[in-house]
């Protein structure tokens, strides 16, 4: 984030990618910028395989 006369401009890689007039609402944007993007790498690729369930740990064995 740079101030660029009486506004902030948000920057990504070099990038202007927003401009708001307010630090405090540049700030809460990039907060949930980020949590978004946080939220779409968790569901696209989880840290925890999801659990498949298993019948032979249901049925007991036979002898």
């Amino acid at each position: 984030m740079i101030k660029v006369g009486n506004d902030y401009v948000v920057q990504a890689n070099d990038k202007c990618i927003l401009k708001v007039g307010s630090r405090r609402k540049a700030a809460q944007l990039i907060s949930e910028a980020t949590d978004l993007l946080n939220a779409l790498a968790r569901v696209e690729s989880p840290d925890i395989a999801p659990e498949v369930p298993s019948l032979a740990r249901e049925v007991p064995e036979l002898p």
